[in-house]
């Protein structure tokens, strides 16, 4: 216990957090290493469970006021029964769940007498969904089957046949817990484990549902209609509150996490909302400028190259990459220039090229200017 980290910690929200506030923090913590999110990733699988340990101490407001008030013992099921003072749950065979017991059953569920069957929430459902550049760029909708557990409409999710109910467990009297106590030197110890007859719910079907078997739920197929947003990036998750699965005793739904994957575009790359693209041009439309045809994702455009274009130039179009996500307006879109060399060239084209060359000086070349001048330098 003593290696446990604080569940505010664990949350990452203060101790005077509110109910909403430990709510927001547990989603986002769950959702960020849920177990379907990293397969096989025994620490993320670790830290989702000591997320969900954190929460369900920190949303019940009986457990959470113990655990302010005693830290982690004050929500051990041992404690006050065999985890204190060293004396196995006793000091002289004085059990203090004797104490517990006179006021009532306990204080708030100490000494293993607290329920353990209260509401749970849902488990989440996780789903990928793949989309065109194009369709994340400009949003769009699309639809996913699922199958689930849905709460059973025949029994009404209790599991029980209709016209019945489950009945209180009469081994641990609902509680979903039971004790057992040991003599030892020391006095008695006190061990509470889940109740074998109704395994933790307090409840006992004697007359199970046909349809689900007394489980109280049913695997049911559902068309879920996304509406994508337009921005939206590659890995980002849509969380549609309330879709997942069921919870249970009353517990609220999980949700469903849709993580977008976005199919590569053959011309077009995107970082954030910018859009960039290789332009090739031919070495005469470098040399003496031109006009060209430049694809965008709102269609083709014509652009002027500016004489003496270079390879590896970058120009702007503004406003012609991703909307963005939350807000007016959209990123640019960037367009770089590779000047193509052509090949197999014929014997006049040689030529005509060993003229143009023994006609131009090295000042219209200023790169190579510069670098023979620094080697001239060099080499004094």
């Amino acid at each position: 216990m003593a290696d446990k980290r604080d569940y505010y910690e664990v949350l990452g929200v203060n101790k005077g957090a509110s109910d909403d506030e430990i709510k927001k923090a547990y989603r986002k913590e769950a959702k960020k290493y849920h177990p379907d999110l990293h397969p096989g990733d025994k620490t993320a699988e670790a830290k989702f469970k000591e997320v969900n340990e954190a929460y369900e101490v920190l949303s019940d407001s009986d457990k959470k006021a113990r655990y302010d008030q005693f830290g982690h013992a004050g929500v051990d099921h041992n404690f006050g029964t065999g985890g204190t003072g060293g004396a196995g749950g006793g000091f002289g065979g004085f059990d203090f769940s004797d104490i517990f017991d006179m006021f009532g059953g306990g204080f708030g569920g100490f000494g293993g007498s607290g329920r353990r069957n209260g509401p749970v929430r849902g488990r989440d459902i996780s789903r990928d969904i793949t989309i065109t550049f194009e369709e994340a760029a400009f949003g769009c909708k699309k639809k996913i089957n699922i199958t689930k557990d849905e709460h059973c409409e025949a029994c009404g999710g209790t599991g029980a046949k209709a016209g019945t109910q489950p009945e209180t467990c009469s081994r641990c009297g609902g509680r979903g817990q039971v004790q057992t106590q040991t003599r030892t030197p020391l006095g008695y110890m006190t061990n509470v484990t889940t109740c074998p007859e109704c395994r933790g719910t307090g409840k006992i079907i004697k007359e199970p549902c046909r349809e689900c078997r007394g489980t109280g739920k049913v695997k049911t197929p559902r068309t879920i209609e996304l509406d994508i947003p337009a921005g939206i990036n590659h890995g980002q998750t849509m969380q549609l509150s309330g879709r997942g699965e069921p919870g249970e005793r009353g517990g609220p739904n999980g949700d469903l996490l849709i993580t977008i994957r976005i199919k590569p575009h053959e011309i077009f790359t995107r970082e954030d909302y910018d859009v960039y693209i290789n332009f090739p041009v031919t070495f005469v439309e470098a040399t003496l400028g031109a006009t060209v045809k430049v694809p965008t994702l709102d269609g083709i455009v014509e652009y002027d190259i500016p004489e003496g274009t270079q390879h590896g130039t970058k120009f702007r179009l503004r406003e012609k990459g991703i909307p963005y996500i939350r807000g007016r307006g959209r990123g640019d879109q960037y367009v770089i220039i590779e000047v193509e060399i052509p090949k197999n060239l014929s014997a006049n084209q040689k030529n005509i090229l060993k003229q143009f060359d023994d006609e131009t000086e090295l000042k219209n070349y200023k790169k190579q200017k510069n670098f023979f001048d620094k080697v001239k330098d060099l080499f004094k």
